[in-house]
């Protein structure tokens, strides 16, 4: 199959993913923090898109912060995204927006690291760098 024929058969094969959701704005939540800022990332979550209005999720009285702030972060998105793909914001109150679930901490393993060595190379940086890949390697598949 050439270079050619598979670019005429992507738009049949991409098209029912994208009509359910557009690329540019599964961006929009994945790089939301980075649009929107640390500030207020931790206190806001994007939670819908739909007919270019956005949704967004906000604990605490920063609704109206945003909503004051609102031409510019709608330019703000839209210049992220490379399309005009927000036209209106919509504020919801949600105290739990912006906040990250933590993550499950697993007890440090009682099992030495992992040790890995090229026994036939000389001494070198080169050398080390394999070595630490390898052991960092071996401590991955010791994770799972």
């Amino acid at each position: 199959m050439t270079a050619r024929s598979l670019a005429a058969l992507l738009p049949a094969v991409t098209a029912p993913a994208f009509r359910r959701r557009n690329p540019a704005s599964v961006q929009l939540f994945t790089d939301w923090s980075d649009i929107v800022g640390p500030a207020h990332a931790a206190v806001t979550t994007p939670s819908k898109l739909a007919a270019g209005t956005l949704t967004i999720a906000c604990a605490g009285p920063v609704a109206m912060e945003l909503q004051h702030l609102s031409d510019a972060l709608i330019a703000r998105i839209n210049t992220w995204c490379g399309q005009a793909l927000v036209a209106r914001l919509r504020f919801v109150q949600d105290p739990k927006a912006g906040m990250r679930p933590a993550a499950a901490r697993r007890a440090p393993s009682l099992r030495p690291a992992p040790k890995c060595s090229v026994p036939d190379m000389q001494e070198s940086p080169l050398k080390e760098a394999l070595e630490a890949l390898g052991a960092q390697i071996l401590r991955e598949k010791q994770k799972r």
